[in-house]
């Protein structure tokens, strides 16, 4: 292999479209366009027009077999993600994946296991947002405890408004059958992963959703979710794509201090100068007295910090790009391992177990029941095959 890896794009859709242009306008710098792959022959045209000296085909597989890539990136729809990845693998291609990583954990575990069996390929997952230097400050805060122990996590993320024109838009949007479900699948999966990658795995999770409250859709586009950390620690998450006002508001609450991001661009860091429970029994009645009147001095307690980092747009994307292509060259640690995409599928597929047989639900929940009432969904809609 030369010093550029030679990148197979299956899907030219909008992100695909996207990571092509990345690459071709110098973003990616150890990376090149190896093919391009679209069963629309309109795709096609666009891309042979586009990339003339780029060879173009209309099936995957023999993309995969013609030798002209050394890895993949897979954008194509969500239920695909497992297949085409364990077939690139096959080939000894590397296979970079795209979010969600499929839509049940059952598919996703049977990618990891074949992927685990290929140690010697590069293996990994389209989370750009672990790429935000914002999120990796604030997870190298939380892991160095600098907040201390996390007591409670809420992230409200809602500005993922969606005209009914956008649903309308593809047969398979917005299905059980074709997308694998809403907005948990679709636009939520980036902080679903950052959730649980900074604030730890739940062990529990009871949630109330709506299907097709706003929209006239089947699948979900309304969520509240509740989790149990399994130490006393909560947390919960919020999101809907029917709010055209939206609110992105992550909170992460410590014994000796907290984290607030707003609109995922700027966090305020509050530092406690001891652990909370230390401060509140050191202090005695006259505190306690100077504390109602609005008289005690908080920044005796506590330091406030603000971070705030500049995110060009297509650079996140841009950057797992390299690192997956410096991953292949040289062994440079990825960002987003491939077998990391299943906590944020398994979370989704916990919220939705939970709200469909109305409690809560462990997050090593039987994976063959979900399937089952996954497959029950599909049969109802008659638009597409169940699944196994």
């Amino acid at each position: 292999m030369s010093n550029k890896v030679r990148l197979g794009i299956i899907g030219l859709g909008q992100q695909g479209g996207a990571y092509a242009k990345f690459i071709t306008s110098g973003l990616v710098p150890n990376m090149v366009i190896g093919a391009i792959t679209d069963i629309d022959p309109a795709k096609r045209e666009l891309a042979t027009e586009t990339y003339p000296d780029v060879k173009v085909y209309d099936d995957y597989l023999t993309m995969l077999d013609s030798g002209d890539v050394d890895a993949v990136v897979t954008c194509v729809p969500h239920y695909l993600h497992p297949e085409m990845g364990m077939e690139t693998l096959k080939r000894n291609i590397h296979a970079l994946v795209e979010k969600p990583a499929g839509v049940y954990t059952k598919q996703v575990a049977e990618l990891n296991e074949f992927a685990a069996s290929r140690p010697e390929l590069s293996f990994a997952i389209m989370f750009n947002q672990r790429n935000n230097p914002l999120y990796q400050r604030l997870k190298e805060i939380v892991d160095n405890g600098e907040i201390g122990n996390i007591l409670r996590t809420n992230w409200i993320i809602t500005n993922w408004w969606r005209p009914q024109g956008y649903y309308n838009s593809s047969e398979w949007r917005a299905t059980w059958g074709g997308e694998g479900g809403g907005v948990l699948v679709n636009q939520a999966p980036h902080q679903l992963d950052l959730w649980q990658w900074i604030c730890g795995v739940p062990k529990s999770v009871f949630a109330k959703v709506s299907y097709g409250f706003r929209r006239d859709i089947a699948v979900e586009d309304e969520v509240t979710a509740l989790v149990d950390y399994g130490n006393g620690a909560t947390g919960t998450f919020v999101t809907a794509t029917h709010d055209m006002i939206g609110t992105d508001r992550f909170e992460i609450l410590g014994d000796q201090g907290k984290i607030v991001v707003e609109g995922s661009k700027t966090a305020t860091v509050t530092r406690l100068k001891k652990k909370e429970r230390e401060i509140s029994e050191s202090m005695g009645l006259d505190d306690v007295r100077k504390l109602f009147m609005g008289q005690l001095d908080m920044d005796e307690y506590r330091s406030t910090e603000i971070v705030e980092f500049e995110s060009v747009w297509g650079a996140q994307h841009a950057g797992v790009l390299e690192n997956f292509a410096a991953n292949i060259l040289d062994g440079t640690p990825l960002l987003a391992p491939g077998s990391d995409g299943i906590k944020g599928v398994r979370l989704a597929n916990a919220i939705h177990l939970s709200s469909w047989k109305g409690e809560e639900v462990g997050l090593d929940f039987d994976e063959d029941e979900f399937l089952r009432l996954l497959n029950d969904r599909i049969r109802e809609e008659g638009k597409y095959a169940e699944r196994a």
